[in-house]
């Protein structure tokens, strides 16, 4: 599952609040906008709010979320923002909402006044549903479930696809060569816009200066057409960034065309792409792709689950396809691209895999699956025999035909407190032990014992770490007949301790 906290806006937010969120979107200039969905469908924002892009009703910027109740239980299922920045949202219901800048009508409701906060973009799609929206850098597109494209705003270069350069001050169906298609995505690089349809086909408009629209030159198209170097292909998914594309076909083969100056087609080299070129044919089957208008930034993912960047990252030019430790594409973007945004709506929905290390950590104490119990001042802590003989040599010795123990299905221990036990079979299932020093004192004792060396390492770590001023005395009368090192240490705040109350008495 992808880790939000990735991007440094969400680190402010605690454990609680994290779990809550079901979906997430991290945008603008610089990163420091947030919009999120929570489990129960409320919309929460936080960030610089630059033109009024948080939607809460005033421009000033809030390090603490704060709801969106006109949005409160509409579930969402597109968003999308420009570099204003404005945002777009839709809801299963169809509906599609829109705030922030508006210097160029990209909000669709006939004016160039700001969008304080969210509001129903319904000229000209009175009873239409719309299923997606897209977000140039001043221009925006939406997709009805019948296949339609719509688009508004700023149209400098033909971005909005009618024909002309006048801009769009309301929602507009792009028709030419898209009239009797039926549409199944939309993307928007920063001045151009993209459409795929139901077969496979490919249509490009507006800005083309570095061949985006991978037509074969550079000059700008002020209304839709059709990919001819992608004939004979099913493209199935389509990515923009600044000013480059990547589409991936149903086969999964990947190509790329457009702007190259860091590397973002992938090719080798920093030459523009006036027309589809395939990259990563030695690889294996690509199976998603991404980019965003807002960065110049690629990375895809294979059939196995290996996942690939290029382009500008942290700065550097990466020319060829670099293999990664990511496991989703998301992470690419989180810790490479700049700024640091989010490429899509990310969902949070839970990953049902685990790995060994989750699923270890899941089993403990779990009494559904355990098969010995040890009980501790009264309380019982589940575990299982073969992970135990596994992870402790004490435990392999216990567990044989002539110890009695071996035979037990509840085991009584009564020289080490519950807390103490319990965190250390936890260790054995975790690597990991989480108890105040004067606990892990006994832990202590416990490891030494056993024998268990790492573990007493981590314990002296910890003794050491929490000793004070106040504690010391008791710490160091418990572990002075454990560790000389932290013997030493405690013996040194003591010291300190003293000196500190003699000053204090003059």
């Amino acid at each position: 599952m992808v880790d939000v906290t990735k991007w440094p806006i969400f680190s402010l937010m605690g454990p609680q609040e994290l779990s809550n969120i079901r979906k997430a979107c991290v945008f603008g200039t610089s990163a420091n906008e947030a919009i999120y969905i929570n489990n129960d469908d409320e919309v929460y924002v936080f960030g610089l709010n630059c033109s009024n892009c948080l939607g809460t009703g005033d421009s000033l910027s809030t390090i603490v979320p704060k709801k969106l109740d006109f949005l409160s239980g509409r579930k969402v299922v597109s968003l999308s923002y420009g570099s204003g920045p404005h945002i777009l949202l839709a809801t299963e219901d169809g509906e599609l909402f829109a705030w922030g800048h508006n210097g160029y009508s990209q909000l669709g409701n006939g004016t160039t006044n700001q969008g304080v906060s969210p509001v129903l973009v319904s000229a000209n799609l009175l009873n239409k549903k719309i299923t997606e929206v897209s977000c140039g850098s001043h221009h925006s597109m939406a997709l009805t479930d019948s296949g339609e494209v719509y688009a508004w705003g700023y149209n400098n270069c033909g971005q909005v696809g009618s024909g002309s350069t006048a801009n769009q001050p309301t929602p507009r169906r792009v028709s030419s060569c898209l009239q009797n298609k039926v549409a199944i995505s939309i993307v928007c690089g920063q001045t151009s816009s993209t459409a795929v349809v139901d077969n496979g086909e490919v249509y490009g408009w507006g800005y083309n200066g570095n061949g985006q629209l991978g037509l074969g030159n550079n000059g700008n198209q002020l209304t839709p057409c059709r990919l001819a170097a992608l004939q004979g292909l099913c493209v199935q998914q389509i990515v923009s960034g600044y000013a480059h594309s990547l589409a991936l076909t149903d086969e999964g083969l990947l190509y790329a065309w457009g702007a190259n100056t860091y590397g973002q087609l992938g090719t080798g080299n920093k030459s523009n792409q006036l027309s589809p070129i395939q990259i990563m044919a030695e690889k294996e089957r690509i199976v998603e792709i991404a980019a965003c208008h807002s960065t110049h930034t690629s990375a895809a993912k294979t059939q196995s689950g290996q996942v690939y960047m290029w382009g500008q990252c942290r700065g550097q030019s990466i020319v060829l396809p670099h293999l990664t430790h990511f496991t989703c594409t998301d992470d690419v973007f989180a810790c490479f691209a700049t700024p640091s945004v989010m490429w899509r709506l990310l969902s949070m929905e839970h990953d049902d895999f685990l790995t060994v290390a989750q699923s270890l950590k899941k089993e403990f104490d779990n009494p559904e699956t355990a098969d010995l119990k040890f009980c501790v001042d009264g309380k019982y802590i589940c575990v299982h025999k073969a992970i135990l003989k596994i992870r402790c040599e004490h435990f392999r010795s216990m567990f044989q035909s002539h110890w009695n123990e071996d035979m037990k299905e509840v085991i009584e221990i009564d020289q080490f407190s519950y807390p103490v036990y319990r965190s250390f079979l936890e260790f054995l299932y975790t690597d990991d032990v989480e108890l105040p020093p004067e606990d892990a004192i006994g832990l202590l004792d416990l490891a030494t014992s056993y024998c268990e060396n790492r573990l007493k390492r981590l314990c002296q770590h910890i003794i050491k770490r929490g000793i004070t001023v106040d504690n010391a005395f008791s710490l160091l009368s418990a572990a002075v007949r454990y560790d000389a090192e932290v013997r030493t240490y405690s013996t040194s705040v003591i010291n300190y301790r003293a000196e500190w109350r003699s000053l204090d008495t003059r």
